[in-house]
């Protein structure tokens, strides 16, 4: 029996347009933000270069692609948002993109049709003019429980924010960061800082529990879904690196690179990348067009591009050889991002285990 096709059939290629606004975002940084640049600013106490935020966020428009026109945004969606962070994970760039333009973003739209302060605070947002931090750990998956009351920990891009989502148990806030305590924790990742943060009591209510709840979960599903796209990014870059080295190096007379050895390495993963990019944009254009099946696709993306980003920056610094283990090279920056990624908005095995309760599958005796 033939099965009826999907109401949306997923599109996993890239448009006219992505392309036009993948360009715009590399040129961009390939100018402002490049490795060396990268290197020299995490030696200082913030890496963050308000600068550079200013020309993605509010010269291009990247920070209100998810916002409608309506509300000051640039009336894009999930796909045009996902080629924007596979640029940033390529640069390994570290600006609040993820944690505001996405994650604080959908927070918000969730509840922009009740609330004049959300709207408001949106509008804000998608000019790229404030940046908004959703106050829970960055380990948090979507639909998993965080703290309600006291400080909250590993909080990432915190040290950047200027105005915090707090979820209390009587609702949504949004607490300035001047009124709350943010002490600044050791990250793995240089370039996506954390903070223990500490809100006041104050702050301008958004929403009631079940509407904060619900905008919440949409955040987090969204930056989990999101997210594979950056690890993508990353990803290839470390490939189209290592396979660079590999063919200037040279040994016994010849590039390393043409070592049958090293070949199927490089060769396992393009095919590892084949399949994370389609996950990605699989998770990206189901968060876009609304499907019911965006909360799998998203487990899918987020379990496999995590492993995949890990393991194409973990050989891009094997085959770099002992350069790859310096301090000068941006592969170590790659590998801790990478790192990183792998817990953030939930861990892989939690993903894996959100896929078999969607799809039904009972856990082995």
């Amino acid at each position: 029996m033939t099965e009826p096709l999907p109401e949306h059939p997923l599109d996993l290629l890239y448009s006219e347009t992505e392309e036009d606004l993948r360009a715009a975002v590399r040129a961009l940084l390939t100018d402002r933000a490049g490795h060396q640049v990268l290197l020299d600013r995490i030696e200082t106490e913030s890496p963050y270069a308000p600068g550079l935020w200013k020309s993605l966020a509010a010269d291009i428009g990247a920070a209100g692609l998810l916002v409608p026109e309506k509300l000051g945004g640039q009336g894009a969606s999930h796909r045009e948002t996902a080629v924007v962070l596979e640029e940033l994970g390529r640069a390994v760039t570290p600006l609040p993109y993820l944690s505001s333009a996405v994650v604080a973003t959908e927070t918000l739209l969730d509840l922009a049709d009740g609330s004049e302060a959300a709207a408001g605070l949106l509008a804000e947002l998608a000019g790229g003019r404030t940046v908004a931090v959703l106050a829970v750990p960055l380990s948090t998956a979507p639909g998993a429980e965080f703290p309600l009351t006291g400080p909250v920990p590993a909080v990432a891009d915190a040290p950047a924010a200027d105005v915090f989502l707090v979820p209390r148990a009587d609702g949504l806030y949004a607490v300035p960061a001047a009124e709350a305590t943010v002490e600044p924790q050791t990250p793995l990742d240089l370039t996506r800082p954390l903070a223990r943060v500490t809100a006041s009591v104050g702050g301008t209510r958004l929403a009631g529990p079940d509407a904060a709840r619900t905008a919440v979960r949409r955040g987090l599903l969204s930056g989990a879904g999101l997210l594979a796209s950056e690890q993508l990014g990353l990803a290839e870059w470390c490939l189209e690196e290592t396979v660079r080295y590999t063919r200037e190096r040279h040994q016994f007379n010849r590039p390393v690179g043409s070592f049958q050895a090293l070949k199927h390495r490089m060769a396992q993963l393009w095919l590892d990348l084949v399949g994370a990019r389609a996950a990605a944009r699989a998770a990206a254009d189901a968060l876009a067009t609304g499907s019911p099946d965006a909360p799998l696709l998203v487990a899918v993306a987020q379990a496999y591009c995590s492993k995949t980003a890990v393991r194409a920056a973990e050989e891009c610094v094997q085959l770099h050889g002992g350069i790859g283990m310096t301090w000068e090279h941006p592969a170590h920056l790659a590998l801790k991002r990478a790192k990183s990624d792998q817990i953030a908005l939930g861990a892989t095995g939690r993903h894996q285990d959100a896929i078999a309760a969607l799809v039904g599958l009972e856990p082995p005796l």
